[in-house]
């Protein structure tokens, strides 16, 4: 919702020769215009990274964000909402062939926008995205915090990005490709930490684990759901190592991130009795081999995206209370 709300904004706030000289001809309606776009991005993943963001400034530095640094803070939900839609859509752009076996009901897959159209879309996010960088960056030098940090991590997101869809193309290769997608998805609460000028804080690098480590499952799962559509396109995980070891490594791959979820609650800065506030997600991924063992991926990916948001609830309610 903030992103569509943000995108509409910004968008009707230009000049309509100005829109078009971006955007070509975009047809902006429900049934093939705003609403094919907003799927492009892929709203499940740009909601859930860009309230990560909120999340690693509170992790960082507590509630003193919302009324000392809720601007820059606001800035970077914008600059990471734009830049994981700019990545999802330079994805189905790449993916377009692939996806008309494996995921047709995707805009480009069913021809809801042009190629063409897509290609624009996707520069006009990176110019939003990399102006809101900007903007937060300038915002932190102007508070005397160093801004070094928030640039580095955005820097390294876009050079992941691009050498996975381009470049050596990590997609392509697997694991790699998975690796490298995972570290972008665990290193946006580093960037919100960083959007307040405290990226050193232990929780901040725990939390980041463990989304790291349940997108890198998740990423293994949704390989082995693709794996006959990626044939003769990618070589993934399970090609090399088979259905059921690439679904049992990610099962091993999510023990890692309860491990990081666990730390916080035995070394600090949690009491022990705390850790109760995990249970929902500590049982959803601990239970997650009975979907696994029939391989059932979808259902299996759901869950682990429902963990992941109820293990970052499991980190705020403590520090409320």
């Amino acid at each position: 919702m903030l992103a569509a709300s943000g995108l509409a904004y910004v968008y009707g706030r230009w000049p309509l020769n100005e829109q078009h000289q971006i955007l070509g001809t975009i047809p902006f309606t429900m049934g093939g215009g705003i609403l094919a776009y907003l799927q492009l991005m892929r709203m499940k993943n740009v909601i859930l990274a860009s309230i990560t963001v909120p999340l690693g400034a509170q992790f960082a530095i507590g509630d003193s964000w919302a009324s000392d640094q809720l601007t820059e803070v606001i800035t970077q939900i914008l600059a990471v909402i734009f830049f994981i839609g700019a990545g999802n859509t330079m994805n189905d752009i790449k993916d377009v062939a692939i996806d008309k076996s494996a995921h047709p009901e995707r805009p480009l897959a069913a021809e809801l926008i042009s190629l063409e159209n897509a290609k624009k879309f996707a520069y006009l996010l990176w110019i939003l995205s990399i102006s809101f960088v900007i903007i937060g960056a300038y915002l932190l030098h102007s508070r005397g915090e160093s801004p070094v940090e928030l640039i580095i991590i955005y820097v390294t997101a876009v050079a992941l990005m691009i050498t996975y869809d381009h470049g050596p193309a990590l997609k392509n290769t697997g694991l790699k490709g998975n690796v490298a997608i995972s570290i972008m998805v665990g290193a946006v609460i580093l960037y919100g930490a960083s959007s307040v000028g405290n990226l050193w804080t232990h929780l901040v690098w725990w939390t980041a684990g463990v989304v790291f480590f349940a997108n890198l499952a998740r990423e293994i799962i949704k390989d082995c759901q693709d794996m006959e559509a990626d044939q003769g396109i990618r070589t993934t995980l399970p090609m090399s190592l088979g259905l059921v070891k690439s679904r049992m490594l990610a099962y091993v791959v999510v023990m890692a991130a309860l491990v990081c979820l666990y730390i916080p609650y035995w070394q600090g800065p949690f009491e022990f009795n705390q850790l109760i506030y995990q249970t929902p997600a500590i049982l959803m991924l601990i239970t997650l081999n009975r979907e696994l063992a029939v391989g059932n991926d979808y259902q299996a990916a759901s869950k682990i995206r429902i963990a992941m948001l109820l293990g970052l609830v499991g980190f705020i309610v403590p520090m409320q209370i």
